[in-house]
């Protein structure tokens, strides 16, 4: 079953008076206080400043949750991980988005990871950004110029989309929102997972605008440019794996597959922080 194959200025000034404000309003605290506040020492493994900043980029139906397994991994080796939050809207806003906060939320060298859609989103914003080193796709969606996340995911064959989804339409040409039915969203999304995990990432899920999967991919990708790992998932129901194989083939990806469903980094996080390790340590 592939459920992606779907129906056809900011002020500085004003910001600035706030910072003043609330650094008057801590000294005035700090000042009255009669306890001194005693510093604990942190558990947590401090970040070696030498490393790559690594960046989440989610998928449709999820939030960066799926993530956390690696995440922790990570940060437990001294990476700064920081989540991008997908809008999930349109390919090329999205895209921007990513290339915006890239711009304001990332300092240094940067390694990209990109799940499922955000796959499409971190090839096109990588190369806006220079300090992006590497990219690592994760069931990822490796799109060329031109092509649409709907075409890729149309190589399995067709499904009934009315079977799969609860659409929720919005104003604007194409735009409804595609949210995964239970038993979509359990054989085709969260296959492999225990039950309890399945329904937890079924409450979080986040819906995919439609619009968003027709939307053509835009020139120059950056894993014409850029070194890429891809993380395929053997038991992916999903995307299948011989589209996953195609597209990492294509982009000259170092490929690892895993036996796993479309979240391989909830099935399998060692395999998939090993995969995030070896591209931030490429130079």
């Amino acid at each position: 079953m592939n459920i992606f194959s779907t129906v056809a200025s900011s002020k500085p000034s004003r910001i600035g008076v706030v910072i003043a404000a609330s650094a008057v309003a801590m000294v005035a605290l700090a000042g009255c206080a009669t306890t001194p506040v005693v510093a604990t020492e942190s558990s947590q493994t401090p970040v070696d400043s030498s490393k790559p900043t690594i960046v989440m980029v989610h998928g449709a139906w999820s939030d960066a949750s799926p993530f956390d397994a690696v995440s922790d991994e990570l940060r437990a080796d001294g990476y700064a991980v920081v989540n991008f939050a997908n809008p999930l809207r349109a390919l090329g806003s999205d895209t921007e988005y990513l290339a915006s906060f890239l711009e304001t939320r990332t300092d240094g060298p940067v390694v990209l990871v990109g799940h499922s859609y955000g796959g499409a989103l971190i090839s096109g914003a990588a190369l806006s950004d220079p300090d992006v080193t590497a990219l690592v796709y994760v069931n990822g969606f490796v799109p060329e110029e031109g092509e649409t996340i709907l075409e890729l995911s149309s190589k399995a064959g067709p499904v009934d989309a009315d079977a799969l989804f609860d659409m929720a339409p919005f104003p604007g040409d194409h735009n409804v929102d595609l949210y995964l039915k239970p038993d979509a969203f359990a054989g085709g999304f969260s296959n492999g997972l225990t039950d309890a995990q399945t329904t937890t990432y079924f409450a979080s899920q986040r819906p995919i605008a439609y619009a968003a999967l027709i939307e053509p991919s835009a020139a120059n990708p950056a894993w014409k440019t850029l070194p890429s790992w891809y993380i395929a998932g053997t038991e992916d129901h999903s995307i299948d794996i011989s589209t996953q194989r195609f597209m990492a083939e294509r982009a000259g990806s170092t490929l690892v597959e895993v036996k796993a469903g479309h979240l391989s980094m909830v099935a399998d996080p060692q395999a998939v922080t090993q995969a995030i390790q070896d591209a931030a340590a490429t130079k």
